[in-house]
């Protein structure tokens, strides 16, 4: 179990970095590392497949929450090529998470995201 733990650990780990990458160079870099080729990206706001258009997703959530990260909240859980994780997107200046949801990966036989199912389980209105 440890290994299989350790590969969900590994995918999540990546996912957080291409998530909190700043800048175009990096975020290609780390979208790439964390997704297969033909990897998707569905959550409530966008459906998207590739590493270009997830690229693009990331960005845009940067340029609507300036100065926020997004940070694992709590532990992850998996079986198969599955696992789920919740996560919040924290202002770095004063520690406020306003959005807030959980994930489901599927990851390919490289440990790579297949796929991400994403749920939104708190947005601050207008947003």
């Amino acid at each position: 179990m440890p290994a299989t733990t350790d590969r969900y650990e590994t995918a999540i780990a990546r996912y957080f970095e291409a998530w909190n990458a700043l800048d175009q160079e990096t975020l290609t870099k780390a979208v790439a590392a964390a997704w297969a080729a033909d990897g998707t990206y569905t959550d409530p706001l966008a459906d998207v497949t590739g590493h270009e258009r997830i690229a693009a997703v990331i960005a845009a959530a940067h340029e609507q929450f300036p100065g926020f990260a997004f940070r694992p909240a709590g532990a992850v859980d998996g079986h198969h090529d599955t696992a789920r994780f919740s996560w919040e997107l924290v202002n770095e200046a004063d520690g406020s998470a306003p959005v807030a949801g959980f994930d489901v990966i599927t990851l390919d036989e490289q440990g790579r995201i297949r796929s991400v199912l994403g749920f939104l389980d708190r947005v601050p209105a207008g947003a």
